[in-house]
C-alpha cells in the first residue's frame, strides 16, 4: 500500500512538473507586463471603479465651496470683477470661517476695484490665494505674503485623470520648496487645534499631522510604473457619494440665503463652477453629473485634497496606500499559482470555468474591500494570470490527457494484436514447428498447415480493422471466431473454454475427463478491457495445457467467488512445469494481476499436474434498504 501510494505521488508531481513550466512562464510573462507599464491604465481604471462604487459618505461638513457659477458670471462678468472679490472676502470674513481659500488666480488687476481687493488681502488674515509654479509659473497676487499662498498644480495621468494631489515641489534647483493651497489650507486648519505639520517618522520625506502620517507617492506606487514623482505627492482617497461638500453661489452670499453656521469655523474654499470659466479635471474615481461625467470643478478637487487630509487627521478616514514592489508581485505570483492548481485539479471544462469564475469574483471582493480600509492592491495582473494559468493550462493538461489516452490506446491496439498472434498464428506456429521435428511432413502437409496459418494471420487483420471501424468491443479467438465482450463474464469465459479446447493441440487429445465450472457472478465493476484480458489469460493457460501437459487426463476449470474473492483456477494432471521460466503468457498474467489489485500464480502440484490460478478482490455492493 505504502508503495502504491508513493507511485501515485510520485505521478502526480509529474503531472505538476509538466504545467509547471508553462504556468511559471505565463506569470513571468504577466509580470514583465506590469513593469513595462502595458497594463498601468487598466490598473488605474480599476482603482477608478473602486473608488466610484463605494458608499455614499456623508457630506464633510467642515468644508464649503463657494462656487461662481453661470448665473454669477451673468450678473457679475467674467472673470470676476476686483470690487466682486473684494466684497465677497470682506463678507465671508464676518462669518468667521477658520481658512479661506482663493482658488482663482488673480495676479493682474481685473478693473474696477483693484485698491479694494488689495485692502481685502490685507484684512483677511486667514486667507490663502493660489499661484501656478509647474510647468509655467503664473504669479499669486502681488500683495500677499508667501505665507497665504498655495500653488494649484494637479498632476494627471498619461489618460488625463487626476489621481495624485501635490503637496510640495522643490524650487531654485532645490534649494527652496512651495506647499499647495490643499496642505496651506489643511495646516492652517489643523493648526488652531495644536496640530502642526511636520517631517514624517517611518520616512523622513513624507508629511505628518501629530501621528498621522501622509503615505507618499512613489514612481511605481500601486499600478504606476516609472511615473514622475517629484517633490511630495500623495494618492487622493476621493471623498464618495453625490453631495460631497456644501456648495453656496456667488449670489447666495450676496443675498444671505444660507445658515450662517454653515460658514463659521469652517474651510471655504472660493472658485469657479461655470463651464464656461473651464476650470475642469478629469476624473472616473467620483461619480459626476455636474459639470459633466467623469469631470469635476477644479475648486472641488481642491476641496477632495484638504478633505482627505483633514479627515484623515481628526476621524481617521484611511489615506489610499499601496504594498511594496515585493509584496505586490508575490501577491501576483500567488495568484497564479492557484490558477495553476485550479488547471491541474479541476477535469472538467465547465467546474473549471464556474471555479475559476468563483476565484475571479473573490479577488475582485478582496480588492475592493482593500480599497475601503485605504490599500491598492494589484487586481488586473492578478486576475490576468489566475484566468490565463486556469483555463489554459486546464485546455493544456486536457490536451496532455488526450495525446496520453491516444498513445494508451495505441499501445494497447499494440498489445491486443500481438495476444491476438500469441494465442492464435504463433500457436499454431509452434505446433507445425513441433510437428516438423519429431516427425518428416509431407510437403502436401506442410503447405497445407502454412496456409491454415496463413489465413490465421489474415483473419487477424480482418479482425482488428473490423473492430476499429465498427467500434465493436469483440475478442478474436483464432480460425474466424469473434466472441461479443458485452456477454456477462461467465458466458465469455464458457465460450472461450470451449473454441480453446477445440483446437489442434497434442494433449487436448489425451484428455478423459473434463470439468468447466463457471459460476454465474457480478463483474460489473469489470471494464471491457479486463474482461478481454480475462479471456485471454483462459485461452493462454488452456493453450499451454494443450502443448505441454504431457499425458493429461483431466483438465478442470473453474470461476467461483467465495469471501470477497474471484478465482479463475485451470488444474491438469499432465506433466508439471518449471516455475523459473517465464515466457510472455506468464508475463501477462502478472500485469492482468496488477491491475485488478490480485496475484497470479503458476505451479506443479505435490502429485502431478499444474494449477493456474489467478485471484482479485471483489468491491463489496451497496444494499439499498427497504
Amino acid at each position: 500500500m505504502v508503495t502504491n501510494s508513493w507511485q501515485r505521488i510520485k505521478a502526480e508531481i509529474a503531472n505538476w512538473r509538466v504545467g509547471t513550466l508553462p504556468g511559471i512562464a505565463m506569470i513571468i510573462i504577466i509580470i514583465l507586463a506590469r513593469i513595462t507599464g502595458s497594463l498601468q491604465y487598466l490598473e488605474w481604471q480599476a482603482l477608478d471603479n473602486f473608488l466610484r462604487l463605494r458608499p455614499s459618505e456623508p457630506i464633510d461638513e467642515r468644508i464649503v465651496i463657494i462656487g461662481i457659477d453661470e448665473k454669477d458670471i451673468e450678473s457679475a462678468d467674467y472673470p470676476i470683477r476686483d470690487r466682486d472679490l473684494a466684497e465677497l472676502l470682506i463678507k465671508l470674513k464676518t462669518y468667521e470661517p477658520r481658512v479661506i481659500g482663493l482658488d482663482i488666480i488673480r495676479n493682474i488687476e481685473v478693473a474696477p476695484g483693484y485698491p479694494e481687493l488689495v485692502a481685502a488681502f490685507k484684512s483677511v488674515k486667514n486667507l490663502i490665494a493660489i499661484e501656478k509654479v509647474l510647468p509655467e509659473t503664473i504669479k499669486p497676487p502681488p500683495t500677499l505674503p508667501p505665507e497665504q499662498v498655495g500653488f494649484a498644480d494637479v498632476m494627471l495621468d498619461a489618460d488625463n485623470r487626476l489621481r495624485r494631489s501635490l503637496l510640495l515641489t522643490p524650487i531654485n534647483n532645490g534649494n527652496d520648496y512651495k506647499f499647495s493651497l490643499s496642505i496651506r489650507l489643511a495646516a492652517t486648519y489643523l493648526d488652531s487645534e495644536g496640530i502642526t505639520l511636520e517631517n514624517g517618522i517611518k520616512n523622513p520625506d513624507a508629511m505628518r499631522f501629530g501621528d498621522t502620517e501622509l503615505p507618499q507617492f512613489l514612481a511605481n506606487s500601486g499600478g504606476y510604473v516609472g511615473a514622475d514623482a517629484g517633490g511630495v505627492q500623495i494618492l487622493i482617497n476621493y471623498r464618495s457619494g453625490q453631495a460631497r461638500f456644501r456648495t453656496l453661489s456667488l449670489n447666495d452670499i450676496k443675498t444671505g440665503k444660507f445658515n450662517p453656521n454653515w460658514l463659521r469655523n469652517r474651510i471655504v474654499i472660493i472658485g469657479m463652477t461655470a463651464i464656461s470659466a473651464k476650470d475642469i479635471i478629469n476624473t472616473s474615481a467620483i461619480a459626476s453629473e455636474n459639470p459633466g461625467s467623469g469631470q469635476v470643478y477644479g475648486v472641488e478637487i481642491q476641496a477632495h485634497a484638504v478633505s482627505q487630509i483633514i479627515s484623515a487627521v481628526k476621524n481617521k478616514r484611511p489615506l489610499l496606500q499601496t504594498w511594496t514592489d515585493g509584496w505586490e508581485y508575490l501577491w501576483i505570483f500567488a495568484w497564479g499559482v492557484i490558477g495553476m492548481a485550479f488547471g491541474r485539479l479541476i477535469h472538467s471544462p465547465l467546474k473549471n470555468i464556474l471555479s475559476i469564475g468563483v476565484a475571479c469574483i473573490g479577488l475582485i471582493a478582496a480588492s475592493y474591500l482593500s480599497i475601503l480600509w485605504g490599500w491598492w492592491i494589484p487586481v488586473v495582473p492578478a486576475l490576468f494570470i489566475l484566468v490565463i494559468n486556469g483555463i489554459g493550462l486546464a485546455a493544456f493538461y486536457q490536451y496532455e490527457r488526450n495525446l496520453k489516452s491516444q498513445i494508451k490506446q495505441h499501445q494497447l491496439i499494440i498489445e491486443r494484436a500481438f495476444d491476438t498472434i500469441h494465442n492464435g498464428p504463433l500457436q499454431t506456429l509452434a505446433q507445425l514447428m513441433r510437428n516438423a521435428r519429431e516427425r518428416d511432413l509431407a510437403s502436401n502437409q506442410l503447405i497445407s498447415e502454412l496456409e491454415h496459418l496463413n489465413q490465421e494471420l489474415r483473419a487477424v487483420y480482418e479482425s482488428m480493422k473490423r473492430e476499429t471501424l465498427t467500434q465493436r468491443e469483440i475478442l478474436y479467438l483464432g480460425q474466424g471466431i469473434e466472441i461479443d465482450l458485452q456477454v456477462p463474464i461467465h458466458e465469455l469465459l464458457y465460450e472461450v473454454y470451449n473454441k480453446t479446447l477445440e483446437r489442434d493441440f497434442p494433449c487436448f487429445k489425451t484428455l478423459k475427463v473434463k470439468v468447466p465450472s463457471f459460476e454465474p457472478i457480478d463483474l460489473q465493476h469489470l471494464t471491457i478491457e479486463q474482461k478481454r484480458e480475462l479471456c485471454r489469460f483462459l485461452e493462454e493457460a488452456l493453450c499451454n495445457v494443450g502443448k505441454h501437459a504431457s499425458g493429461v487426463t483431466r483438465l478442470k476449470v473453474t470461476c467461483t467467488c467465495e469471501e470477497g474473492w474471484y478465482t479463475l483456477r485451470i488444474t491438469d494432471n499432465g506433466q508439471g512445469v518449471d516455475s523459473v521460466l517465464e515466457g510472455r503468457g506468464t508475463q501477462l498474467s502478472r500485469n492482468l494481476a496488477r491491475k485488478l489489485k490480485g496475484k497470479f500464480t503458476r505451479a506443479p502440484l505435490p502429485t502431478k499436474g499444474t494449477v493456474c490460478e489467478l485471484t482479485w478482490p471483489v468491491p463489496k455492493r451497496r444494499q439499498s434498504r427497504l
